[in-house]
């Protein structure tokens, strides 16, 4: 769905070409399909301006390449970069750590935020990330496409997975983080089947609560 990006806080790109242990641009077979991915996008793209192309190329493979951990009914908890390229698969949050390291490698500021969305009878937050290209943050959903889902790689207008409605309680929440949320970071780690997160067990909301300017 298209959307319009909240702006984010305190966002500068400098901060966001880090690592951590979670999104770890260091890790071996991400430098390594890091390597693959940047030869594919100058093949395929040739022309088109290489950082675009590369960030394209990367959203692409780990929206299409790793599956989304309910759509594939598999168990297996994945929460560092590392974890999910080994596992090829993961939920939302464990998607974003992924392609962020994938962009920061090569040298592209990429951040992670949320959305709180209705989720049953209540909430669940939900993981994107944020390309710094053109001047401009841009939010990317590499959650996976399935069942009539079309999330896009886009610079102009947003094609998420889901625009919120805040009649429903839904919030886009506009910080933007180097490293993941404390409350996904809790969840994901003390899990030992992420299947059974999926109805009642993940966060409902972005806490402690974000200090803003």
């Amino acid at each position: 769905m298209t959307s319009t990006a909240p702006r984010f806080f305190s966002a500068s790109p400098a901060a966001f070409l880090g690592r951590d242990s979670y999104v770890d641009t260091t890790d071996p077979d991400i430098l390594t399909l890091a390597r693959g991915l940047r030869a594919r996008a100058g093949s395929a793209a040739p022309g088109t301006d290489t950082a675009t192309a590369y960030a394209r190329t990367a959203f692409e493979w780990v929206r299409d390449e790793v599956a989304h951990s309910y759509d594939a009914r598999d168990p297996r908890v994945t929460l560092t970069a590392g974890e999910v390229l080994a596992e090829r698969v993961g939920l939302c949050y464990a998607k974003a750590h992924l392609l962020a390291a994938l962009l920061r490698c090569e040298g592209i500021p990429a951040g992670v935020c949320y959305q709180r969305l209705e989720h049953g009878d209540g909430h669940v937050l939900h993981g994107l990330v944020a390309v710094h290209l053109c001047e401009a943050w841009h939010r990317q959903d590499p959650r996976g496409n399935t069942g009539g889902i079309d999330a896009r790689f886009s610079l102009g207008a947003e094609r998420l997975v889901w625009a919120i409605d805040p009649t429903r309680g839904e919030v886009d929440y506009p910080e933007l983080y180097a490293a993941p949320a404390r409350c996904v970071v809790d969840t994901l780690r003390g899990a030992r089947n992420v299947l059974d997160l999926y109805d009642n067990g993940l966060p409902t909301e972005l806490w402690p609560p974000p200090s803003r300017p």
